[in-house]
């Protein structure tokens, strides 16, 4: 590794197999609340499979045949966790995210139309204009640190609110997003319950003690469903239209109130956090590392020709494209799924039974020395050659489950990126340096500050 290969920031991993830290079962709770990715044995880096035993069997898997296996070939064996659907019930019901079976395979269908090439396309002009706006606030700010991270927030917050309930009297984006934050402070965090295995009807404090945000998030949601319905839409169809359109082509069945509610504001929730995570480590990594922004720069100079960037311009950019790619694979915004497994398997020529859980640690998958040349270092160049192993590589999830609104969130991404880059010139802020912490999320604790200078 050459001296000049920047190295971004990494949480203390555990230094050797969970099965063997005297942990138990509250010292691993604790480790959970406060960093997912601190229960993440360094090891996870470098074998195919890793199990132990916290209260119940878990495994942790790191080789890509198994992880397809999972996700496509047995994926009914391996639902998503109970304590994943804890987490997130209350607040998304039975969304597409969360529905197993027949019941997330129609929802799917009906919603699939709704981010076709054509219809993310369309939206580009509403992702420009946040970016514009973002780089307004940058200018106004002047040559000070600025929080990037809390910038990008609030940018694609902007962007799915636009293009979730666009024009809609009903919709109020800041109590939404006031309420998203509160949930995920006071809900996001596993429980004891969880971890020990209690259930569902068992009530979690945390989630209780968010039960008046949920309220107030959902309530705002179908108010926006009301008005919309009642005054039906202008121009081009926003997700929010296109959903009302949807039906599954097999079934015939269309979302009813309850299910678009649950479904829109998992969009809301994911659409704008994920795409807020990639852009804000995107940042820091491009501060980190002059020569990788001068060629992003030079990129965007050579193909972006208008005022604004356009989605053909974003196709069209694929040096801006890897930058996002390393960043998501350095910093997945889901580091981490979990699945139960329903009946007895085998991964890695290890026995599964039923009820175990069975994790993928994207964090640890995405920088596995068996599957990636200088593993931690940020080096989008990386990508200019032939992609990566299938199931080494999953910021989206993969198989029938892939994330729905991938090609959404990455045009966002290069938009937002080439936007901000075509105007500034991002420096690192000395003792400024962003870890990453995980909950639902991983999140960069402590913001990313950032110099923005006129390019």
């Amino acid at each position: 590794m050459t001296d000049q290969t920047p190295i971004p920031p990494a949480p203390q991993p555990v230094r050797a197999p969970l099965a063997t830290q005297p942990l138990g079962v509250l010292g691993s709770l604790r480790a959970a609340r406060s960093n997912l990715l601190s229960i993440i044995p360094e090891i996870a880096t470098r074998v195919p499979m890793i199990s132990g035993r916290t209260g119940a069997r878990w495994h942790m898997v790191m080789e890509p045949g198994a992880i397809r296996r999972m996700l496509l070939e047995n994926i009914d064996n391996y639902p998503k966790s109970t304590v994943t659907k804890n987490l997130l019930r209350p607040a998304i019901g039975e969304s597409m995210f969360i529905a197993e079976g027949a019941h997330w395979r129609w929802q799917r269908r009906a919603a699939a139309p709704t981010f076709s090439h054509r219809n993310v396309r369309n939206l580009a002009p509403v992702m420009a204009g946040a970016a514009e706006r973002c780089g307004d606030r940058l200018a106004e700010a002047g040559p000070r640190a600025v929080d990037l991270y809390d910038e990008m927030v609030t940018t694609t917050f902007d962007v799915i609110s636009d293009v979730t309930f666009s024009g809609g009297e009903g919709f109020d984006r800041d109590a939404v997003h006031r309420a998203i934050d509160g949930y995920i402070a006071e809900a996001g965090k596993v429980s004891l319950f969880d971890v020990l295995g209690f259930p569902d009807w068992v009530p979690r404090p945390g989630r209780m003690r968010s039960s008046g945000a949920l309220k107030q998030m959902k309530g705002v949601a179908d108010r926006a469903i009301d008005d919309r319905v009642r005054r039906g839409h202008e121009g081009v169809p926003d997700l929010l239209d296109l959903l009302l359109e949807g039906e599954d082509p097999e079934t015939k069945r269309s979302m009813n109130a309850a299910e678009l509610r649950d479904n829109l504001l998992t969009f809301i929730v994911a659409g704008h956090e994920t795409t807020a995570l990639a852009l804000s480590w995107s940042l820091y990594l491009l501060s980190q590392d002059e020569a990788a922004q001068d060629r992003a720069r030079e990129e965007i100079a050579s193909v972006v020709t208008g005022d604004t960037v356009s989605g053909e311009d974003a196709g069209n950019l694929p040096f801006v494209r890897h930058v996002v790619d390393e960043a998501l694979r350095l910093y997945p915004p889901a580091g981490m799924v979990s699945r139960t497994a329903q009946a007895e398997d085998e991964l890695c020529g290890r026995e599964i039974r039923a009820g175990d859980t069975v994790m993928i640690p994207i964090y640890a998958l995405h920088r596995h020395h068996a599957l990636w040349d200088e593993p931690d270092a940020f080096l989008p160049e990386r990508w200019d050659g032939k992609a990566p192993e299938r199931y080494a590589y999953l910021p989206f999830g993969d198989g029938p489950r892939i994330c729905i609104g991938a090609s959404f969130a990455v045009q966002e991404a290069v938009i937002v990126l080439a936007t901000l880059l075509r105007r500034f010139r991002f420096r690192a802020v000395a003792g400024k340096v962003p870890q990453p912490v995980m909950i639902l999320t991983l999140r960069p604790e402590g913001g990313v500050w950032l110099e923005a200078d006129p390019a």
